[in-house]
């Protein structure tokens, strides 16, 4: 029993206790809730202080700004305003200078206006004293007719006829002596024009021309090369002339093989494959034919590319492949010595400079005068004129009708359509004709000279003759007392007409008649 009260009151002591505590405990916490409540008051009023002091610095900061940009902008409409004000100021000023002038146009317009008045009165004055003086001259000249026709006994209808029929005749024979002149003087302008617009072509064009050969010489570095470009019995020799169509000529010449062979296309690929060949070393037979159409292949690139370079030199476009290819290959082609691509190239720019003279379409021109020659590009097996071969061709592959009739025409070979086809004619002969163009063989020019030196002897009263610079002048020396200085005069002219008539020659020739007195004494 005293155990049960004793846990009773163990109970009781432990309840008071844990009471007692949470009272302490609640007591104790509403003390520090009320502190830190006290505490962040107070924070919260330090920072509403100090933004709202942060707040009225911020606003005067912005207050400055905007004042500051206020008179800024204040600044700028000022001066914009005074620059618009002092334009307006002189805009007045023009404004009041140009009322003044039209002020003063405005009083000399009413002064002429009454100066014209006063002029019409008086011209209507006049109008009437000269009305009055031809009724008066009518009368007279009807009175004179009347004592005229008493006079010659011719009625007025016959003298008018009379008169017209003799100013007609006179009107005739002044038109006759007239059109004379005119034609005379258009004859000689014409030539004068026609000789400048060539000179100028000429001038103006420069195109280098090489002379090319029948040979072609490439080097090696020692004699024992030669041993292995024949090869074993000649074999490598053989086979490379086979495949080429190119005469090999190994001979005492040192270190060097020629090549021979009038197509220089040909040539050329025996040339490259050959240097080929001594660079690589390895010379035989199936290594020959290797080498040689591997070159061939290149250079019948390098024959589009050249006639594309051609076309592109000249401004000119829209050929077709084919005809770039023959432009191409006139560069291994010579016409008497002549490159043929060089000379195409030469008569293409005569032929537009003559063209852009005579205001005729010069991109034309220049085709028809680089494709004249096309002709002799096409293989020879195929037979006929090169001027109708190149117009089959041209034709063929869609070139301008008018490119076509001058290919076809520069040999007349075909009736000329256009003045074009003539300035190409024209272009060709002077390209082939000038000095140094084309080579001429040695039989022939020597010749030619002798021909030129016994022509002008043959005159009478010539001593010697001599022809120098290359057949391009003769010079003619008389006997000084079988020929006067007028006689001297004449026989030049003599000569050159002479020459001109029974000779054929490249360019001009200069005949100089020479007469020399030569008197002589000795002193003793």
């Amino acid at each position: 029993m005293d155990l049960g009260m004793d846990l009773i009151y163990v109970i009781l002591l432990v309840a008071f206790i844990v009471v007692a505590m949470f009272y302490l405990g609640w007591i104790s916490n509403s003390k520090l809730g009320k502190k830190s409540i006290a505490s962040a008051e107070e924070r919260a009023k330090r920072i509403l202080a100090d933004a709202e002091k942060e707040a009225n610095n911020t606003k005067r900061e912005k207050l400055l700004e905007v004042k500051d940009e206020w008179l800024k902008r204040k600044q700028e409409f000022d001066a914009e305003a005074n620059q618009k004000k002092q334009k307006i100021q002189n805009y007045e000023k023009q404004l009041a200078i140009r009322e003044e002038n039209i002020d003063k146009k405005y009083e000399l317009i009413i002064k002429k206006e009454k100066d014209t008045k006063q002029l019409e009165k008086e011209l209507s004055i006049q109008k009437q004293a000269l009305d009055s003086k031809s009724c008066e001259l009518d009368k007279l000249v009807t009175e004179q007719n009347i004592r005229l026709e008493r006079t010659a006994g011719l009625t007025s209808e016959d003298a008018k006829k009379m008169l017209m029929e003799n100013m007609i005749n006179k009107a005739k024979t002044d038109a006759a002596i007239l059109i004379k002149e005119v034609r005379d003087q258009a004859k000689l302008e014409s030539k004068k024009e026609a000789q400048k617009i060539v000179i100028q072509a000429i001038q103006r064009t420069a195109v280098d021309h090489s002379v090319e050969t029948t040979v072609s010489v490439v080097q090696i570095q020692n004699e024992e090369m030669k041993g292995r470009i024949i090869g074993r019995e000649g074999r490598n020799i053989r086979a490379f002339e086979a495949a080429t169509g190119v005469d090999v000529i190994v001979d005492d010449t040192p270190e060097a093989v020629i090549l021979s062979a009038f197509d220089q296309f040909r040539r050329e690929v025996a040339r490259i494959a050959l240097e080929r060949l001594i660079g690589d070393g390895r010379i035989h037979p199936a290594r020959i034919e290797e080498i040689v159409e591997k070159v061939r292949v290149e250079l019948e690139e390098a024959v589009l590319h050249e006639g594309e370079s051609t076309f592109i030199q000249l401004g000119l476009h829209g050929a077709h492949q084919e005809i770039i290819k023959h432009v191409g290959r006139m560069k291994y082609r010579s016409s008497y010595g002549q490159n043929l691509l060089q000379h195409s190239i030469e008569v293409a720019y005569l032929t537009g400079i003559m063209a852009a003279e005579l205001g005729l379409d010069t991109n034309l021109a220049k085709r028809a005068g680089l494709l004249h020659d096309i002709g002799k590009t096409i293989d020879r097996s195929i037979e006929g004129p090169h001027a109708l071969l190149g117009y089959d061709l041209a034709k063929k592959y869609k070139e301008h009708p008018i490119v076509v009739n001058a290919i076809g025409s520069h040999h007349e070979d075909i009736e000329m359509e256009h003045p074009i086809a003539a300035l190409v004619q024209a272009a060709d002969a002077i390209s082939g004709a000038r000095p140094g163009a084309r080579r001429e063989p040695l039989e022939s020019y020597v010749k030619r000279l002798e021909n030129l030196e016994n022509l002008a002897k043959s005159f009478e009263g010539v001593a010697k003759t001599y022809a120098i610079q290359a057949g391009r002048e003769v010079r003619v020396v008389v006997e000084q007392d079988k020929v006067d200085d007028v006689f001297a005069d004449r026989l030049s002219n003599d000569i050159a007409q002479k020459i001109q008539e029974e000779m054929e020659y490249p360019g001009q020739i200069k005949v100089t008649v020479i007469r020399e007195v030569r008197k002589i004494s000795y002193a003793r």
